[in-house]
């Protein structure tokens, strides 16, 4: 019990800890929480708030909800990756195993803190949606939507850290994690409503992909069709986008244990280039 109770002790101080770093690169802090945002303002004055009639919802209900999984995803995903890859190139993932703090425990603080930026951009989003374009937020739906977003946020987590074990550097990383990222939002009821009019062959390629159904089980709590579809609390559960995330979540913590590396690429000699740069300017 008193180990247990050390270990989850160890693990909030190093949330805490990442959480300073998060919010101390204010770079992060705008294309994780703002960035969203901006879409919203964006989305919201060029189609208006009128109501999509394939959906039943107006512009806000539908975007706000799309737009908080995005941001969810670019806190875990985007951020995990791309920060990982950079300590593993400037040696601190390194200097980390040489400590007496357990590996684990300093990684388990890298996701939970991203787990609580993904909170923090979900519910400033909707927050804006509801008290600016009257976004309504149904009680009987919330159950689902914490486990949408337990599940979604866990699965972008792990393949946050699979692009990480893969990237060939810290360079590398952000071309990597958005190229992946931001073409999948077109075709995964994001950034576009879902249309009768599309293509089905993008449809299919979007469903492949666990982004899609993180947006599906997340946004369809806001739906007032749904809602009314539906008896119960337990009705507005996605048990098949649930399973599919889940699967990429095994499968993206098998890939990271089999290839993450605590290691610079290439050993020692090879630094990126902001530490070079840094290294020049101190010289």
């Amino acid at each position: 019990m008193g180990e247990r109770t050390s270990n989850l002790q160890l693990i909030w101080q190093q949330i805490r800890y990442q959480n300073k770093i998060f919010w101390r690169t204010p770079i992060a802090a705008f294309f994780t929480i703002v960035f969203p945002l901006m879409f919203l303002f964006v989305f919201v004055t060029l189609f208006g708030n009128d109501t999509i009639s394939e959906l039943g919802v107006t512009t806000a209900q539908f975007y706000a909800p799309a737009l908080a999984v995005f941001g969810a995803v670019s806190a875990t995903y985007t951020n995990l990756a791309i920060g990982t890859a950079i300590s593993r190139d400037e040696g601190i993932l390194k200097r980390v195993r040489g400590t007496p703090l357990p590996p684990w425990i300093y990684m388990a603080g890298r996701v939970g803190s991203s787990v609580w930026v993904a909170f923090i951009a979900v519910v400033l989003m909707l927050a804006v949606g509801v008290l600016l374009y009257g976004v309504e937020i149904y009680l009987v739906s919330l159950p689902a939507l914490l486990v949408a977003f337990a599940i979604g946020v866990a699965c972008f987590a792990s393949l946050g850290l699979v692009v990480a074990a893969f990237a060939p550097s810290g360079d590398a990383a952000p071309a990597i994690a958005n190229a992946t990222l931001l073409p999948l939002a077109f075709i995964s009821d994001i950034f576009i409503a879902p249309s009768d009019a599309s293509p089905g062959w993008l449809a299919a390629v979007g469903s492949v992909f666990p982004l899609k159904h993180f947006a599906v089980a997340f946004s369809d709590g806001f739906s007032p069709i749904e809602k009314a579809a539906r008896d119960g609390w337990l009705d507005h559960f996605h048990w098949k986008e649930y399973g599919i995330m889940a699967l990429w979540l095994v499968g993206g913590v098998i890939l990271a244990i089999r290839f993450f590396t605590w290691e610079p690429r290439g050993g020692e000699r090879k630094r990126s280039s902001r530490k070079r740069a840094k290294t020049a300017a101190e010289a």
